[in-house]
């Protein structure tokens, strides 16, 4: 009899890589999808990252390196969040994972103990869920709305703490959302948070040079939070290096202990090969990634402007990330030209998918099943063409 375990039996696949393999299926039989569903930057890896990975290579730096990450890589991180985040690390309390999912996963598994409560705003990247129910952890949802720009206040965070409450994840920049929680309103979450010293943060900062607002601005740099604060960050979204697996956790030593414990155990060090591709980025002057914000700046705003032709779209003007995630509501309940009725956004999702031949993900992966999420992460061609196309699908529902 083949049954899996019950822990994999709990687990829901991810939404967002389930949509990229539907598109990829589709493609292979020669339809012409356009894939707005996945979260990687359409540009190259820079060639000075690329030029460190192949010289890592001719230098033989081949072999096993510490398991939370070589000691030149940990003191790069270290400079990075102090000259860029004015945060205070030593290498002891850095620890380097394949990819930033692993960091998360390597926090939530070694905080979070069994009926242990994890708030989570929603909308809420998808794995934040799925890793809590694989540390058998409670997720405790706070509602956000587009109105609110999609982000929890203080007074909210209040209301969902309880005795059994562990954890808060979030992310700002946030995906699926885009939205940016300015200083202020971290600072408001930072002190309610400090009320309760078994209560911790992990921060997911993965977009942070991805901010079209300004300064990025970590929940970290409050006093009163910072031994309560673990900071998540790598390389694949501002650097282009999604293929490469790299991201990194800053946190108390004793946490990042603990992380390292659980990371030997699993993966042990990322590769020798990005980890040294890392160090450079990590060494390279902030305004390296701007060209790509920018660029991202543009697709964003003429997304915001096709989104605005379509009747019933209703949008935010997100303030990083690549993503807008706008409400879809008013066309649920309506039926396609063939009958069937469009009930959640994930029948429209699907229904842009066949119809309109362009790849998106329910907000429902995401925990809102009034909108859907458009990543922007392609060229403004490809981007006019998927927008018209989703406009006249929908301009066909009844």
């Amino acid at each position: 009899m083949e049954e899996v375990s019950k822990r994999i039996q709990s687990l829901s696949e991810s939404q967002t890589i389930a949509m990229a393999q539907r598109s990829r299926a589709l493609k292979a039989e020669g339809k012409d999808i356009i894939s707005l569903s996945l979260g990687e930057p359409d540009f190259d890896t820079p060639d000075f990252i690329k030029d460190a990975a192949k010289k890592a290579i001719d230098d033989n730096f081949t072999r096993y390196t510490a398991v939370p990450g070589y000691e030149g890589l940990r003191e790069a991180i270290s400079k990075k969040l102090k000259r860029d985040n004015n945060l205070n690390y030593s290498t002891d309390q850095i620890v380097v994972s394949t990819g930033a999912k692993q960091s998360i996963a390597n926090v939530v598994l070694s905080l979070v103990n069994p009926g242990d409560e994890v708030i989570i705003p929603s909308p809420y990247w998808v794995s934040y869920l799925e890793l809590v129910k694989l540390a058998e952890g409670v997720p405790v949802f706070v509602e956000t709305s587009i109105e609110s720009d999609f982000k929890m206040t203080a007074e909210q965070l209040k209301a969902a703490m309880s005795d059994k409450t562990k954890m808060m994840i979030f992310s700002s920049p946030c995906n699926p959302t885009g939205s940016i929680y300015e200083k202020e309103e971290l600072r408001a979450l930072a002190k309610v948070i400090s009320t309760k010293k078994d209560f911790y943060i992990l921060s997911d900062e993965i977009y942070e040079h991805i901010n079209f607002a300004g300064k990025h601005e970590s929940i970290a740099q409050f006093d009163e939070v910072y031994d309560q604060t673990i900071t998540i960050n790598g390389v694949s979204k501002g650097f282009a290096m999604t293929g490469w697996r790299m991201g990194y956790i800053a946190a108390p030593t004793w946490i990042a202990k603990a992380c390292a414990k659980m990371q030997g155990q699993i993966t042990s060090a990322t590769s020798s090969i990005t980890q040294k591709a890392a160090t450079a980025a990590m060494e390279a002057d902030p305004s390296v990634t701007f060209a790509m914000r920018d660029a991202f700046a543009e697709r964003r705003d003429l997304v915001l402007s096709l989104l605005k032709e379509i009747p019933g779209m209703i949008a935010n003007t997100p303030k990083g990330a690549f993503y807008v995630f706008p409400d879809i509501s008013s066309y649920l309940g309506k039926k396609t030209a063939d009958g069937e009725l469009i009930s959640t956004a994930t029948d429209l999702s699907m229904y842009l998918l066949n119809v309109a031949q362009v790849a998106i993900v329910t907000g429902e992966a995401f925990g809102n099943p009034n909108c859907i999420r458009i990543s922007y992460a392609t060229s403004k061609e490809q981007l006019e063409i998927a927008i018209q196309r989703i406009k006249e699908a929908l301009i066909q529902l009844q």
